[in-house]
């Protein structure tokens, strides 16, 4: 029982460019930018940041 693979090493995730070598994200519509939607998601699409603003707004207003 000799599996090479148990120990191999594994690829460390990709930083600067090729990072970004996903599919288009769809711009934040307060900041501009990107979120974690693809270009074709239909609405308001928000950043993590502005989403979490947004959520403390609408709690907050009564």
């Amino acid at each position: 029982m000799d599996d090479a693979s148990y120990c191999a090493t594994p690829v460390p995730a990709p930083v600067g460019p090729e990072a970004d070598a996903g599919p288009p994200f769809a711009e934040c519509v307060l900041c501009r930018e990107p979120t974690e939607y693809p270009e074709s998601a239909r609405g308001a699409t928000l950043c993590p940041v502005c989403a979490w603003q947004e959520a403390g707004r609408s709690a907050c207003s009564g």
